[in-house]
């Protein structure tokens, strides 16, 4: 009888088997809510996938964790691959998951979040970049739908604030396939018309209605826009990329409207605010004019103007006197130097300079004298010349040589009959 008993290892196993062996269940496409979700320290991720009305239990090995693009969290929606089998310690069954992503929404969040990562990165939302937007514009650009009620506001709002402005509609499509295409090209379009300021927008939707503003093409545009560009799509709480590559972000298109241009009451007021200031300016300028006015003409030296020139007179008067004392003091010391010269007494008695410069004369003379040679001829000295050549030595002569002897008053003519040389 008790063989008719299978333990529980033994119909947990053939579950086991059943299951595996199931084709339907070995690629199974699963979408759902994540709930009590659990990161093991080995990398391997534990959780329940639940719909409205049931759940699953889940667990998705490490090598095929280290895959995800996104961080998994309680009650992220989510899309998983995986085969259904039996864990057979607790004979329980669940989804063995390989493969896994965001639904919907999910999807199109990462998408968004990548690209925003990325255009930051370039810095296509640096301040540095941003275009002032005009106190006063004369001109503005709308790109919406035709119709709808984003253009209505966009419309009513600046006329309403601002009548003196004209407002140019550039229609396009703002929800659909390729919607961004029609942005763009409304966007080239308005660069044509000479615009002050260009709000590109429309009103609020899903995440899937306002993704054409999240399209890469169209935030390179907006950047590159040479027009002062004012973002306006969707609700407050939505943000696109389109609103971070703008000028300025504004919360709605009516936002839009209202940062693009003054409010002309709140202009008159200023106007007035001016003008009552600018009353009190000149006011205050006259009364201060007026005052100093009155001191100048009360001054003492307005009431009494020939005292301010006796002073004047009594500085010229010491100038004066100074001017003569240094005259005076300027002739004293010439005549003094001129006394002093007509007193030297080589002035009185030139002849003195003279007599020891002709002393100095006659000592050149007679050292000259002494130097010259006529005079050692007067003495008994001769000069004995051979061919126009002094003789200086006996050998510069020959038996036969004729000679010049020079003597102190005249000269011989003698001819070498004999010479004797000195040892």
């Amino acid at each position: 009888m008790q063989d008719r008993y299978l333990t529980v290892s033994a119909i947990n196993k053939y579950l086991k088997h059943k299951l595996d062996n199931d084709s339907n269940l070995f690629n199974v496409f699963l979408k759902g809510e994540i709930s009590n979700l659990k990161m093991h320290s080995t990398g391997h991720i534990y959780f329940s996938i639940k719909d409205e009305t049931s759940k699953i239990n889940a667990i998705m090995f490490s090598g095929n964790a280290k895959k995800l693009t996104f961080v998994p969290n309680d009650g992220d929606k989510i899309l998983v691959t995986g085969r259904i089998s039996v864990y057979e310690a607790t004979g329980s069954y669940q989804i063995y998951v390989s493969e896994m992503e965001k639904d919907g929404i999910g999807n199109l969040y990462l998408a968004y979040e990548k690209l925003k990562k990325d255009l930051a990165q370039e810095g296509l939302f640096d301040s540095k970049y941003k275009k002032k937007i005009p106190k006063y514009p004369e001109r503005i650009g709308v790109i919406t739908a035709r119709e709808g009620a984003a253009v209505k506001d966009i419309i009513s709002t600046i006329k309403r604030r601002y009548p003196i402005c004209e407002v140019l509609l550039f229609p396009s499509l703002v929800q659909g396939d390729n919607a961004y295409k029609s942005i763009i090209a409304s966007i080239d379009k308005a660069e044509e018309f000479n615009l002050d300021v260009l709000i590109i927008g429309r009103g609020g939707g899903s995440i899937e209605d306002l993704w054409n503003f999240n399209e890469e093409e169209l935030a390179r545009r907006i950047f590159a826009c040479k027009v002062p560009t004012i973002s306006a799509v969707g609700h407050e709480i939505d943000y696109t990329i389109a609103d971070f590559v703008a000028d300025m972000r504004a919360p709605t298109p009516t936002g839009a409207a209202e940062m693009a241009v003054p409010n002309l009451p709140d202009l008159i007021n200023y106007m007035h605010n001016l003008k009552v200031r600018l009353n009190e300016a000149i006011n205050t300028k006259v009364n201060y004019q007026r005052l100093y006015l009155e001191s100048v003409k009360n001054s003492f030296v307005i009431k009494n103007p020939m005292i301010m020139f006796e002073a004047k007179k009594q500085g010229l008067d010491l100038l004066v006197e100074k001017l003569n004392k240094s005259i005076i003091n300027n002739l004293n010391n010439a005549k003094h130097r001129l006394e002093l010269l007509t007193s030297n007494h080589i002035i009185v008695n030139p002849s003195i300079l003279y007599k020891d410069k002709q002393i100095y004369l006659d000592n050149l003379i007679n050292k000259l004298e002494l130097l010259n040679p006529l005079s050692s001829l007067k003495r008994g000295f001769s000069v004995t010349y051979k061919n126009n050549k002094l003789v200086k030595d006996i050998n510069d002569i020959n038996i036969d040589d004729e000679l010049n002897i020079k003597i102190s008053n005249g000269e011989i003519i003698a001819k070498v009959t004999n010479k004797k040389e000195e040892v």
